[in-house]
């Protein structure tokens, strides 16, 4: 790389950069870091120990958000003044260093970008993830279990740790359902962007005459919440059913007599799970999918009246898909969200949804 490229890479970063701290409030940051300091001197601070606990992690946290924001700009300095160094003497070890540098720092903003847009109350969990196919059969259970080989592709390239809480195979092929507990920092920030409708068009492995189809599944995605959430829960609100459980040939789950089946009545919300070996640990594991998905409901709730109150109406059903994969008669990955492609369908399958999970992220940066 020689000096013009660096001094262009070094420009499109600088502008990057400049355009990610335009939405960050540095001033109202370091504020609330030194009022979290100021509870962590307090005598009394270690009376209460999960809050205190909430406490340290935020200001850790947001520590954290400035030393990275601090530290590039930082290298970015180092750059400047290397440029104008190699401009002076054309000095070859210099500008094979500056080269490496800026090639670090375009991908260190990538991440740290990323890092800002996971800054909502729960994305730094792990995420509870659904896979439910739509009407269609076999069609559709094929294509669940297609997005169940994405999904695990994508967790294992980051690193996450994939366990089936409740795993329902598809009566020839595919799936039923399926519920992933999916664990990694920011499992959730990353994650949410898939929840939705994700609407497959292919020529049938299934249709002995080679007929496209169109087939659906519904992704939903959670945050595990933490113990310390408080939701009442009345146990004659509770419909509670033990059941064998059934996995593929006993890959994903046990298959003994304590597989946990609970029906929240007032709701109509289900849950289940069967990946423990004991009934109290699968009914411990459900209760907890439960309150998640009661807390979920209550922010849904009150997002909804938000929004009336806006005046704003969203589509819900299966006509709103969020994503289209068509492999027939072309092959194109497209997020309707975002307008996002990818021509490498393949790639996609395999995991590879950065891409379309970045641009979602980006497209909800609040300014």
């Amino acid at each position: 790389m020689d000096i013009s490229e660096i001094k262009q890479i070094y420009k499109e970063i600088s502008e990057h950069f400049e355009e990610i701290i335009s939405y960050i409030d540095i001033k109202s940051i370091k504020k609330e870091i030194e009022e979290l300091t100021n509870q962590m001197n307090d005598a009394n601070f270690w009376n209460d120990q999960r809050e205190a606990k909430k406490v340290i992690d935020q200001n850790n946290f947001l520590k954290n958000k400035i030393d990275r924001l601090e530290s590039i700009q930082s290298k970015l300095e180092d750059v400047e003044v290397g440029i104008d160094l190699i401009e002076d003497s054309s000095d070859e070890t210099l500008t094979k260093e500056m080269s490496n540098l800026v090639k670090k720092l375009k991908i260190d903003i990538n991440a740290f970008e990323i890092e800002l847009l996971l800054s909502e109350t729960y994305d730094q969990k792990n995420a509870i993830l659904e896979i439910h196919p739509g009407a269609g059969g076999t069609e559709s259970q094929d294509w669940g279990e297609m997005l169940l080989r994405m999904y695990t592709r994508y967790a294992e390239d980051k690193g996450y740790k994939v366990e089936y809480l409740d795993y329902l195979p598809g009566d020839e092929a595919g799936i039923k359902s399926v519920t992933l507990l999916i664990k990694g920092k920011n499992a959730y920030g990353y994650l949410k962007a898939e929840k939705g409708v994700h609407r497959l068009v292919r020529i049938s492995p299934f249709d002995s005459s080679g007929r496209r189809h169109t087939s659906f599944a519904s992704i939903d995605v959670m945050p595990e919440l933490d113990e310390e959430i408080e939701i009442e829960i009345k146990s004659e609100d509770l419909k509670i059913d033990t059941y064998r459980a059934s996995g593929a040939g006993g890959q994903h789950v046990n298959t003994t007599d304590s597989a946990i089946r609970i029906t929240h009545i007032p709701t109509g919300i289900v849950v289940t799970c069967q990946n423990e070996r004991s009934q109290i640990a699968n009914r411990d594991k459900a209760m907890k999918m439960l309150k998640t998905k009661l807390h979920q409901l209550e922010m849904q709730k009150q997002q909804e009246e938000i929004d009336y109150l806006r005046g704003e109406q969203k589509e819900i059903g299966w006509g709103s898909q969020i994503r289209s994969y068509v492999f027939h008669p072309y092959s194109m990955v497209k997020d309707h969200r975002t307008n996002a492609e990818v021509g490498n369908i393949q790639s996609v399958m395999d995991g590879k949804i950065d891409y379309f999970i970045y641009e979602y992220l980006k497209s909800n940066i609040k300014k």
